[in-house]
């Protein structure tokens, strides 16, 4: 009588053939987000020339870089800024006590106002240094 003996040659083609199909897809499935860092100067207070920094207080007051803005008015004049600009990005910084949802809502207007990429500015800061 002869034993039956289960051929694994073809088992181990399929499997060889397997590693290599996740060896080559791997790399592709990996994601992740571009990030773009603004530039670091010594002095804090200054902001790097062309660069646009929309800040959200506590009370809810806007800056743009300097600038007092009114939050109704704000999305005509982001809309007026970046008109003419070829970069539309902004970084938006908030202060660390306001709930998340203004910050969502002052991101929502920047969008509508025609800015592409959105960037926010992870710090805290006291109302001294506004």
């Amino acid at each position: 009588m002869s034993k039956a003996e289960p051929n694994v040659v073809p088992l181990c083609d399929i499997l060889l053939v397997l590693i290599i199909i996740f060896m080559v897809i791997t790399p592709m499935v990996q994601k992740g987000i571009d990030v773009k860092l603004p530039e670091t100067t010594q002095d804090t207070s200054a902001t790097p020339q062309g660069l646009i920094v929309l800040t959200l207080n506590k009370d809810l007051s806007v800056n743009i870089n300097q600038e007092q803005v009114e939050l109704n008015m704000l999305e005509g004049r982001l809309r007026a800024i970046y008109e003419v600009r070829q970069d539309k990005t902004i970084f938006i910084r908030a202060d660390a006590k306001l709930p998340y949802g203004h910050v969502v809502d002052v991101i929502d207007l920047a969008k509508s106002a025609g800015i592409e990429t959105t960037g926010i500015i992870p710090e805290y800061f006291t109302e001294t240094e506004n």
